[in-house]
């Protein structure tokens, strides 16, 4: 389910019409989130981080409508929500991506992903699912804590889904500490709004219990 926005209407409207047209129209941030909470929570509950931090991750993009702004075709759309795929490692060191529908219990988020991971393990097709506009598409690089992070781009096909991408925890005093790279299309939104993003997941973190 999505509605139209009218780019007639939009404030965004000279935004979008400057950048709707660049070979690459996306922009990226990357800082570090602290989830030295987030860590103790699946720890106390026995919950996988991975999939935790996913959750947090896909509610939070729920909260802000440009998140869920997408072009399709040449109109811009808002769903009404929005579900997420992430790449997962397999044994023979391949990937394919796997996809968690949206649920706002963070245990049964839980439950449900780790029976997703096993079919997928299973499986092991690669699945892209590039037309699904109503979803985020996110990476995990846990070996690296990196600063920077560059997806690869198909520059034909006026991508507008946004990119997540978590790197490897690590300790930073007492603290511990992920970074997260966002990467956005400037067509559909702007710094501003990646940055609420980075304060809401930040506070949604701080506040499990």
């Amino acid at each position: 389910m999505y509605k139209e926005i009218n780019v007639e209407t939009w404030k965004r409207k000279a935004l979008y019409d400057f950048y709707k047209d660049f070979d690459d129209p996306f922009f990226n941030i990357t800082a570090n989130l602290e989830v030295t909470n987030l860590y103790q929570f699946c720890k106390r509950h026995k919950l996988s981080f991975f999939l935790s931090n996913l959750h947090c991750a896909l509610e939070t993009v729920n909260e802000i409508p440009e998140f869920k702004r997408r072009v399709l075709d040449i109109k811009v759309v808002e769903y009404e929500e929005v579900n997420i795929g992430s790449t997962i490692l397999h044994d023979d060191e391949t990937f394919s991506f796997c996809y968690f529908g949206r649920d706002k219990d963070i245990f049964e988020f839980n439950r449900k992903g780790k029976e997703n991971i096993e079919k997928q393990h299973q499986s092991k097709a690669l699945d892209p699912r590039l037309n699904e506009l109503n979803s985020i598409h996110c990476s995990v690089i846990p070996w690296l804590s990196f600063t920077s992070f560059k997806h690869a781009k198909n520059f034909g096909n006026k991508d507008s889904i946004p990119k997540l991408t978590f790197g490897k925890v690590f300790n930073e005093g007492n603290l511990k500490k992920m970074p997260l790279s966002v990467a956005v299309n400037h067509a559909i939104m702007d710094g501003l709004h990646v940055g609420k993003y980075f304060e809401k997941f930040q506070k949604r973190i701080d506040n499990l219990k």
